[in-house]
Parts: structure tokens; C-alpha cells; sequence
């Protein structure tokens, strides 16, 4: 089978099992009876919580029960949105004490994950943990003795690892096609104030309808501030700022596609260039990577610009696989060198005498050949039922068979761990050990 007919193979084999998938899904509508349907809980009902919501309402055998959220109107939305008769609680201990719930989606600022993801392991639910897992490398040893402690299901939501797109992509690396692989070079930037976290506040939001002590928990005292509540990504108080938002997206594709644990070395630099007045956290980092199976990783992120090329790079001897949103593009390289420019300078018989080897001939034709054109290469567009509600399907099936999902408790560790050692590495200017 050449290249060309793998890849044709392996997309259409993904592409098959999500068509039957959705047949699954929809005789499955038909037949989830009423004591097989799984009530969620919501912990958390911001923006992200609502696209999550949306996803959980386009599947079959879900119904969303309770929630919780410390602004009322994103709590009073999220009920309407999830159909209107969810119960709406003011702590979030209440909805993990009701029976009447299965599981919970924890959908918070960082700071509150741990405290809640073992809250509702010790109570007997199953757990969607939004990304990053955890606020602080510790926290993950801790989730995941309580998973194992529970025997209950947790997924970490960083939707990568459930796409159609991913899939593809592991099946390509495992083939071979690529090479030896010894570099990745993965990039997420924006540049927009909505893009760096600075988003609208609700116009009713207040000392009213917010409770400001609820959404603190364990972090420092702070006085009341809608900033800080609706933009708490820039603080470092509740979050790890670029690193735990979007360098774990990146982590978690190259643990997911490459099917490695883990760096053995982490290096990073960062700095905040432009939003000097609204962020405590980098708008800008690189990060080096080196991985104990033989490569080394790059990880770039700025909020100041969308100029550079972006996605996951794959680059193997052989060829490069390229992972672009819903694009997957593979490069192939031509091997050969062209030495003219050299073997000029030598004798001009020991020149004669080279080029009369047909071997070398071969070498350098090739060579040749590669300088005059691009490399070789094919793109496919690889579109799924769209990553959150693929994502929740894998948790819903997971929690169904009651095995432990892709992105379990110890994946969802590893990855935050990266961005963990990447914070760490920026503020005490040194290479440091990955051994979490």
C-alpha cells in the first residue's frame, strides 16, 4: 500500500467510525430508557460551561439536573439553556449531595478544580474536570489516588484527544510514514482583547448578584472586583495564565498523537509586552521541550499577534505531519544531496573520479531535483461531529462501560504538569526535571 492509498484508508476508516458512531447515537435516542439516563450537575455555568451544555443537549440520555455558579445570571441562563427545569443551587456541596445527580462537570476558574473534583469523587460521581486538571502540580497525585480510591470515572476536558482529526493523526505517526521523528514545533497565538481574556461584564453584574467570597474559596483575600471575577485568566491567583489555557491543548495532542507520557526537560521563557496594565500572567512565552524518546518540542504563544504559523508540526526524516484546526496536510521529504558547490574545490581529477561513481550520480541527482521543487504533499479537511460533543460522548461512554477514558486522571496530570514546569521554569530562570 503506498502513501497515498494509506492515508485514503485511514481517513476513511475514521470517517466510517464516526458515521457509525452517529447511527449508534441515534438508535440510541430511540432506546435510553428512563432509568438508564445519566442527570448531570454543572459546577461552574460561564461561557465555556454553556458550550459544554450545548454538547450534552445534541446527545441522547443526558439531562442536566442541577447548578451551580457564584454570578446569578450566568446560572439563570444555563438553566434556560439546558432546558428549563434544572434546580439551581447556591453552593455547590448541594448538588453533590443530591442523589438525583450522576455526575458533575466541573466547568471553574483553576483555583477550585482540586477542591471540587475530590468533593465529587468522596461523594460518587463521575467527574468532567474542564483543563487544565489542576491549579498546582501536587493537586494531581492527589485526584488521582481519589479516583483510584472511588473507582469513579474522570475525564479532563481538553477535547483533542476524542476529534476525528487526532485519530487520523496517531494512525499516521504509528505507521511509520513519517520516519524517525526528532522535532515538533506547536504554536497557538491570538491578538484581540477578547482573544487575551478581557472580555465583556454583564451590566447587572454586582455585589448583588455576585458572591465574591464563593468565587475566592482557597485563594488570597482580595477586595471585590468584577476584573478579577469575569477576566480571572490574568491573574495569577486562579490560573496559570497561557501556559494552562492553551499550551495543555498543545501537551495534550502531542501525548495524544506521538503516545508519550511526558517531557524528561522543561526550559521557557515569557514576559507581558502590551497588556502590562490588565495581566499579572505572560502574554508571550516559548517553551523547549526535550522528550525521552528521542525528540524535542517547541511551544509558542503570544496574545499579541496571529502573524506566525500555528497548529501542531510534526517533523519526522521522512516526511511532516502537519495539524491545522480541521486540516491535515502531510509533507513527504525527498532525500538526496547536491555537493557541486563543494566537490568543486577539490582536484579536478578526485572531481572527475566522483561524479563518475553512479552511486554519487544518484545522490546528487536527487538532490538536485529536491532544491528545484517543494516538497511533495496532500491535505485533507477531517470534520467529526465537532470536538465538544465528541469529547462528552467519550466521558458518556466511559461513565456507561465504567472504564477509565483517554484523557483519564494521569493523562490530564501530565499535561497540566508541562504548563506547571513551564510557569515554574519563567519565574526561577532555569531548565528543570519533569518527574511528576
Amino acid at each position: 500500500m503506498d502513501r497515498r492509498d494509506f492515508l485514503r484508508s485511514t481517513l476513511a476508516a475514521g470517517t466510517a467510525g464516526l458515521a457509525a458512531s452517529a447511527v449508534t447515537s441515534s438508535a440510541a435516542s430511540m432506546q435510553v430508557a428512563p432509568s438508564d439516563r445519566l442527570r448531570l450537575g454543572f459546577l461552574g455555568t460561564g461561557a465555556r460551561a454553556h458550550q459544554l451544555i450545548d454538547a450534552c443537549r445534541a446527545l441522547p440520555g443526558l439531562e442536566i439536573v442541577a447548578l451551580c455558579d457564584a454570578y446569578t445570571g450566568r446560572a439563570e441562563r444555563a438553566k434556560a439553556r439546558s432546558g428549563g427545569s434544572a434546580a439551581i443551587r447556591p453552593d455547590y456541596r448541594a448538588v453533590l449531595d443530591d442523589r438525583g445527580v450522576d455526575a458533575v462537570f466541573i466547568v471553574t476558574p483553576d483555583h477550585w478544580h482540586r477542591t471540587m473534583a475530590l468533593a465529587a469523587l468522596d461523594a460518587g460521581k463521575d467527574v468532567y474536570l474542564e483543563k487544565p486538571m489542576t491549579y498546582a502540580i501536587a493537586e494531581g497525585r492527589e485526584i488521582i489516588a481519589a479516583v483510584d480510591r472511588s473507582s469513579r470515572v474522570l475525564q479532563v476536558g481538553s477535547q483533542g484527544p476524542s476529534s476525528a482529526l487526532e485519530r487520523a493523526a496517531r494512525e499516521i505517526v504509528k505507521s511509520g510514514r513519517l520516519g524517525q521523528i526528532t522535532l515538533v514545533r506547536a504554536a497557538f497565538n491570538r491578538n484581540s482583547a477578547g482573544g487575551a481574556w478581557l472580555y465583556p461584564i454583564p451590566p447587572d453584574a454586582s455585589e448583588t448578584t455576585v458572591n465574591w467570597a464563593q468565587f475566592l474559596g482557597s485563594a488570597p483575600p482580595r477586595p471585590f472586583s468584577l476584573e478579577r471575577f469575569f477576566r480571572w485568566r490574568c491573574y495569577w491567583d486562579y490560573s496559570g495564565g497561557l501556559a494552562t489555557d492553551l499550551f495543555v491543548h498543545l501537551a495534550t495532542t502531542i501525548h495524544h498523537v506521538l503516545d508519550v507520557q511526558g517531557p524528561s526537560h522543561v526550559m521557557a521563557a515569557g514576559s507581558t509586552h502590551r497588556w502590562t496594565v490588565t495581566h499579572e500572567v505572560p502574554d508571550t512565552i516559548d517553551a523547549l521541550l526535550t522528550y525521552p524518546e528521542g525528540f524535542t518540542v517547541t511551544l509558542g504563544c503570544t496574545l499579541n499577534s496571529t502573524g506566525g504559523e500555528e497548529g501542531v508540526h510534526i517533523h519526522g526524516t521522512k516526511g511532516t505531519l502537519h495539524l491545522l484546526g480541521d486540516r491535515l496536510r502531510l509533507t513527504t521529504e525527498q532525500p538526496g544531496d547536491d555537493n557541486r558547490w563543494v566537490v568543486r574545490s577539490w582536484p579536478e581529477s578526485l572531481e572527475r573520479a566522483y561524479y563518475a561513481d553512479p552511486k554519487v550520480q544518484a545522490i546528487e541527482t536527487a538532490g538536485s531535483q529536491r532544491q528545484q521543487t517543494s516538497p511533495s504533499g496532500e491535505e485533507w479537511v477531517v470534520r467529526g461531529e465537532g470536538e465538544d460533543v465528541a469529547h462528552v460522548r467519550s466521558f458518556v461512554e466511559a461513565v456507561r462501560s465504567r472504564t477509565q477514558p483517554v484523557e483519564d486522571a494521569r493523562f490530564g496530570h501530565r499535561a497540566a504538569a508541562v504548563a506547571h514546569l513551564v510557569n515554574q521554569s519563567i519565574r526561577e530562570g532555569r531548565r528543570l526535571t519533569f518527574d511528576v
